[in-house]
This record gives structure tokens, sequence and C-alpha cells, in this order.
């Protein structure tokens, strides 16, 4: 069985950068992935220095493309079905759905998905409705937007934010109530507030027209920015016993390292949230140089 220095679960910006910085140091790296990327539904990415509105798949090229001038670095689409550890020899047994892999370190960087108490979203998302107004914000600027939360403190930061960027919002509880304060909040700013359940979004192609309330009532928005749930979509680090904070990020040194040697994580898997793709592709350099540190000075 082929032995490699480090396994990287997840091409993401995170794992990227991660395998970049390996491959420079000569590292033998294979990089599994399944192209489940949260950003896939994404029509433009925002916000990376030289890469502003590139498509994500064309980021994602861009970086594999990279990779090619360094030969001990190899990428497959596959999916990781179980991450296991030998005592014996301290390595570990990388099993996808097309082979299995021997490997010294294992770098997660699966990242996160998103999960909507309304499922018509999905409809919307990545084309009109939003998570991230630092991402998108731009492009929404002084439209009618509207702002989609069930947690009253969601609601209430996203829309302090958003208001950076347009003025015309209209805030969706979806039939969850809120404070006095808050209120009166969003109507100091003119902003105003419906907590009745949404029955149905209205657009074509992704683009949003209007949200209807189970009253029958119809609000004209052409966009908008909605606070999903988010959860890792794989327990590998809960299985290879990393430890977790309580919020239920896992718990690293800074440099990726977990509470299992050997094990380490970087990017949207470590927080068990959102982030940019800057934020990402730094955090996979710095577990790539705790990574590299911690083989230099095992085998020196």
């Amino acid at each position: 069985m082929e032995k490699f220095d480090c396994v990287v679960v997840g091409a993401g910006p995170a794992g990227l950068s991660a395998a970049l910085t390996l491959g420079r140091a000569r590292r033998k790296v294979a990089i599994i992935d399944n192209g489940t990327n949260r950003n896939r539904v994404t029509q433009e990415s925002h916000g990376f220095l030289t890469r502003d509105n590139i498509k994500p798949q064309e980021f994602k090229d861009i970086a594999i493309k990279d990779l090619e001038h360094y030969p001990s670095v190899s990428i497959s689409n596959e999916t990781v079905l179980e991450i296991t550890k030998d005592i014996e020899t301290n390595l570990f047994l990388v099993t996808s759905n097309n082979k299995t892999y021997l490997t010294e370190k294992i770098l997660l960087a699966t990242g996160v998905q998103e999960a909507f108490s309304l499922e018509q979203i999905r409809q919307y998302y990545g084309k009109s409705l939003y998570s991230c107004p630092y991402c998108d914000g731009w492009e929404l600027r002084d439209q009618p937007l509207a702002i989609i939360a069930e947690n009253e403190d969601h609601l209430l930061h996203m829309t302090k934010l958003v208001f950076n960027w347009s003025k015309d919002l209209i805030v969706f509880s979806n039939g969850h109530q809120i404070s006095d304060n808050t209120r009166d909040t969003f109507e100091g700013k003119k902003i105003k507030v419906y907590t009745e359940m949404i029955k149905s979004l209205h657009g074509e192609n992704g683009n949003l027209e209007s949200i209807e309330l189970e009253s029958g009532e119809h609000i004209p928005r052409s966009g908008g920015f909605v606070v999903p749930s988010f959860y890792r979509p794989n327990k590998f680090a809960e299985q290879l016993n990393c430890e977790a904070d309580e919020n239920g990020g896992i718990i690293t040194d800074g440099f990726g390292r977990t509470t299992v040697n050997g094990v380490y994580i970087a990017g949207e898997t470590e927080k068990g949230g959102p982030s940019s793709l800057m934020i990402a592709a730094a955090d996979g350099f710095k577990a790539a140089t705790g990574i590299n540190m911690d083989l230099t000075l095992e085998r020196f």
C-alpha cells in the first residue's frame, strides 16, 4: 500500500492551500475530494485578492492547476468513508469508495454545509439570497432586500450589518416573535418587521421577486440575506476523538494541531461555521506549516 506524508480530506481553499504549502515542502500528499463544497451553488466568489468576482469552480481549477507544479501532490475525486488509526504503527488508514490510503498525518478540511428551516430558500440561495454580506452585499447594494432569520439575536445582527449596503430592508422572523426592544430598534430605522410564517418564496431562475406570508400577502423583494444553521457533513473529527469546545469548534493550537497526535484541521471544519475564502486559505497555510514542522522534527 502506498504511504503518504499527509492525506488532505477536502479540496476547498483550506485543503488546497495546505496541499500547495506541503507540496512546496516536498511532502508526499494525497488530496481526496468529492466536489460537495458549500460554495458550488454560488455564481461568484468575492473578496479574495486578485480573484474578486471569480466563479468558485474556476477558483478551484486554478488552485488545482497550481498544484501540478509539484509532483509529490496528487488529487482524486473520491468520498472518504472512514478514517482509523493503527495504534501499533501510529499510522492512519483512510478508506474511500475507491481505495485505502496509508498516511502519517491527516488534515480534515471538508468544510461545513447549510441547513434551512425553510427549504425553498435553496432555490434562491447563491443567486439572490445569501448568508454573507461581506461576500455579496456589494452586489445587492441599494436594492429592496429581505432579512430572514428565526433567532432574534441573529436577526438583529444581520439586519444591522446589511443596513450598511441597503436601507430598503424588511425583516422576516418566520413565525418567531421578537422583543419590543428589537422591534423598536428596527422601526427607528424605518425597517418593517413581519413575524408571520412565510408561506412561499416567488421568483424565476433563482431570482427572488416576492415573499408570500401565510395570510396571503405578497411582499416584493429582489433579494436578501438569510441566517442558516451550519453543520459538519461528516463525523471524522469526533470519530478520531478530537476534543471540541463548548460551541462545537474543534480545539486546535492555532496551527491546525488537534488534541489527537497526527490529526490536523483547517478552515470551516475547525470552526463548525462559515468562513471566507481568504481566511480558509490562510488557515490551510498555517495547518500545513504545523504538519511540516512536526514531520521535520520527527524525522530529523
